[in-house]
């Protein structure tokens, strides 16, 4: 399969059509779909009329987006106009929106052509897509193990040829998780460098878009294209997405990385740490100035951000109450009736999570729970920009471990939360990370190398990113 970069170019050039790349990418999907399940929902005849739409653009001489004629697939928490849009939850299984997410517009405008809906933890509440109300997307690279989560499906997608690029959320690595554990690009931009409007939330000052690629170059161009103000959305920031692309040769000599300590001991499986360390070693023979760095507070990252999460998500979640969409299940009264379509409407994931922030948020416990959760949050921020004095940018594991067995941690929920360990700070810091994959585990899965930056820094991350990428080849 071409890359993202590629197709578009052909396709500009009039050597491909439009239609028949997604044809080569819809007989990827019917070839393998139904052992992988990355989608909840295939949109052929929409593909279709997308593509034709680009081809007859190209007849004409018509301006063209640098997405021209691409294959992508869409995370099924981002609104599709006209296009189910389900969360992966029974609770708004078939509710069609009336409004495409403004990612969405913007991939269209450039000529992306939308192939399907993506499997995901039931409102991106999970690490390895086993919480689907559709039932588990699997890794492409070995159908017994998990594709990572929420965002498995678009991870898994494109691992598997369905589509070149794809588009995730991220609120506590559910991007960069499943991109490392299928072998892909994952990036999590800075906080309100991407819109979110049309996503649909779970911890709104969490909670961001960004995309999956096979290459790096291609996940900057997507970046680009998605990326900037938004005057739709309250938290978008008013500047445009750096101009990443630009950077991707600079090379990293006379860059300063830090490697982060508390992210390569204890919980971080010895031969995912030491491709880690292979990264550091290569960087630093690529002229980067390369030490290890601590910083402290990432150790309560995990703690302040389950309290934080399950706080935004009882809020936001509470709007699903039979009342003005989705799932009704008919009662006497309207106490009775709310309380039995959430019952029915929400996983077994997602109950917990609404249970831990409704009692977090309470009467009595806020200051001691929420309240100091956000203290935590002030210092992880603290101590990440005192790294950042000192490095252009940091180095870590992207997740603990390699991709694990299926039914591995579903009956201990600490356990599943343990393999955000390595994201879940920068989410609550609202710096931009990615995951790029570097070599395999000792079981022949991929390991992910997570470059992480400061508020901004994306051409620091993505020139970090580009060198290891340059590294494999």
């Amino acid at each position: 399969m071409s890359s993202a970069i590629e197709i578009a170019a052909a396709v500009q050039s009039g050597e491909r059509s439009a239609i028949e790349v997604l044809e080569e990418h819809l007989g990827a999907i019917s070839e393998r779909e139904s052992e992988v399940h990355a989608f909840n929902l295939v949109t052929t005849d929409q593909a279709i009329a997308a593509a034709t739409a680009v081809d007859e653009l190209v007849a004409k001489g018509g301006p063209l987006g640098p997405l021209a004629g691409v294959p992508v697939a869409i995370k099924d928490n981002l609104c599709t106009r006209g296009v189910a849009t389900t969360c992966s939850s029974k609770i708004l299984e078939g509710w069609v929106p009336p409004y495409d997410a403004t990612v969405v517009t913007r991939l269209a405008a450039a000529g992306a052509i939308m192939v399907g809906k993506t499997n995901m933890d039931e409102f991106a509440m999970g690490s390895s897509t086993e919480n689907s109300a559709f039932g588990p997307t699997r890794n492409p690279h070995d159908l017994s193990r998990v594709p990572g989560g929420s965002s498995g499906g678009s991870a898994a997608a494109v691992a598997a040829g369905f589509a070149p690029i794809s588009l995730g959320s991220d609120t506590g690595g559910s991007i960069r998780q499943p991109a490392a554990l299928c072998g892909v690009v994952g990036v999590k931009p800075t906080y309100g460098t991407v819109s979110r409007l049309g996503l649909i939330a779970f911890g709104s000052s969490l909670d961001q878009v960004g995309p999956f690629a096979n290459s790096v170059a291609e996940a900057a161009l997507v970046c680009e294209v998605i990326g900037g103000h938004d005057p739709g959305d309250s938290t978008s920031l008013p500047q445009a997405f750096p101009a990443v692309s630009e950077h991707l040769s600079d090379g990293v000599a006379g860059m300063r990385i830090g490697l982060i300590t508390e992210m390569m001991g204890e919980g971080i499986a010895p031969d995912v740490a030491q491709r880690i360390r292979a990264a550091a070693e290569w960087l630093a023979a690529a002229g980067a100035e390369v030490e290890e760095v601590s910083v402290p507070a990432v150790a309560y990252g995990l703690s302040a951000y389950y309290l934080v999460a399950p706080a935004e998500a009882s809020s936001n979640l509470s709007r699903y109450d039979g009342v003005r969409y989705g799932l009704r299940v008919d009662a006497p009264t309207t106490g009775e009736m709310m309380e039995l379509t959430r019952t029915a409407g929400f996983g077994d994931e997602v109950k917990r999570r609404i249970m831990l922030g409704t009692y977090a948020l309470s009467a009595g416990y806020y200051d001691a729970f929420y309240g100091t959760a956000l203290k935590v949050r002030t210092l992880i921020r603290r101590d990440f920009d005192k790294a950042y004095e000192r490095f252009d940018a940091l180095l870590s594991p992207t997740s603990p471990t390699t991709a694990f067995s299926f039914g591995d941690k579903t009956a201990d929920p600490m356990s599943m939360y343990l393999n955000d360990v390595c994201t879940i700070a920068t989410n609550l810091a609202g710096h931009p990370a990615m995951s790029v994959p570097y070599g395999l585990g000792d079981d022949g899965m991929p390991v992910g190398a997570q470059v992480l930056a400061p508020a901004l820094g994306e051409v620091a991350m993505f020139r970090v990113a580009a060198a290891l990428e340059g590294s494999l080849s």
